[in-house]
């Protein structure tokens, strides 16, 4: 019973997705996961988890310096983000298992520069994202209940979220024009993605034990043609630089820890990364993106009854990165003078869901 439920942690430690999962910030992610499709040993055939993922990103960062003079004049971006994921998981069989993933988005982003410095001012988004369809396996009999297994996911994102949606952008006190909001708020990043997904744990003893996910989406499509100049005409230098039009990037994220549980509640802790990364692993990388990095230490709590499960976690911030883009790279190059975008973050996030088996 305790392998069983054991088991059944790592299953819910995979589902911090955040799986909208801006990376905490600017740094736009977006259905990201390490879902473990089914746990080892349960006669369920479907599984349905709601994630929900809350965070406010505020904090400026070129790099890894974080430029607090924003916050001092009151400059900063704040995006509130909101993200429930509903996963639909169907067990074919004791190995193999397929799941489909749908975001439903929700962020608010206030800002001063993109309404002409005369006020701050909110723009919104919401609506469904980018959705997932994935096949599981694992690579070892469940059956046989080895201390460890390796779960690998190969799946598509269908660009099924609006990467165009557009809201009012404040000219003066009495006038605005409607355009694309903020690459960070779109419900979707407009390419068809290929995703891979390995998820692992490995049991030190009845109540102790190791989980570990990777997962990468390769995004193909360099850029959506969608204009970053909210609604206006694009600058020269945008152009030049080629920060014009929205990029659409690779994500990536790993994460590593322990769980220790004590009759039906397992507690936990690890180190999560998620990037978006500056170079595309497949096609140009061309565009306006925020790439980056942000590491967070995550701790998290897990209940499970035999037919369902909650969970919430944490993850905080401990280092966060702001990296040279393409269209930075460019600048530079072309100017002669360093040029490096910055990015607005959170100091952490908050994830809270269940899972139901049927």
């Amino acid at each position: 019973m305790k392998k069983i439920l054991l088991s059944l942690f790592t299953l819910f430690a995979f589902i911090l997705t955040a799986t909208h999962l801006h990376a905490q910030g600017c740094v736009a992610i977006r259905s990201t996961g390490g879902y473990c499709s089914m746990q080892q040993a349960d006669s369920s055939k479907w599984q349905l988890t709601i994630n929900n993922r809350y965070f406010k990103s505020f904090r400026h960062f070129v790099g890894t310096d974080e430029q607090k003079q924003r916050m001092d004049l009151g400059t900063e971006v704040i995006n509130h983000s909101t993200a429930t994921d509903i996963a639909i998981t169907r067990k074919l069989n004791s190995r193999w298992s397929l799941m489909l993933d749908m975001p439903i988005l929700s962020n608010a982003r206030s800002s001063l520069y993109e309404h002409a410095n005369i006020g701050r001012n909110t723009t919104r988004s919401f609506g469904l994202g980018d959705m997932r369809v994935v096949l599981y396996s694992w690579l070892w009999n469940p059956e046989k209940k080895y201390k460890g297994n390796v779960q690998v996911g190969l799946g598509v994102k269908l660009p099924t979220g609006d990467y165009n949606y557009q809201d009012y952008f404040k000219l003066t006190d009495s006038t605005k024009r409607l355009g694309p909001v903020d690459q960070s708020i779109q419900l979707g990043d407009g390419g068809t993605g290929l995703t891979l997904e390995v998820n692992g744990f490995y049991n030190l003893s009845h109540g102790l034990g190791l989980y570990g996910n990777f997962y990468y989406l390769s995004n193909p499509r360099e850029q959506n043609g969608v204009s970053t100049a909210r609604g206006g005409t694009a600058t020269a230098t945008a152009i030049l630089n080629g920060s014009d039009v929205m990029s659409v990037p690779d994500q990536m994220m790993i994460r590593a820890g322990v769980n220790y549980m004590i009759n039906r509640l397992t507690v936990s802790a690890g180190l999560r990364q998620e990037s978006i990364p500056v170079y595309d692993l497949i096609g140009g990388s061309n565009g306006f993106r925020r790439p980056g990095r942000i590491l967070t230490v995550e701790p998290g709590v897990t209940y499970s009854l035999p037919k369902v499960s909650v969970f919430a976690y944490v993850p905080t911030s401990i280092s966060r990165n702001r990296t040279q883009s393409v269209a930075d790279k460019i600048a530079t190059a072309r100017t002669g003078r360093f040029t490096q975008g910055d990015a607005a973050f959170a100091d952490y996030s908050i994830n809270i869901g269940a899972s139901f088996r049927f």
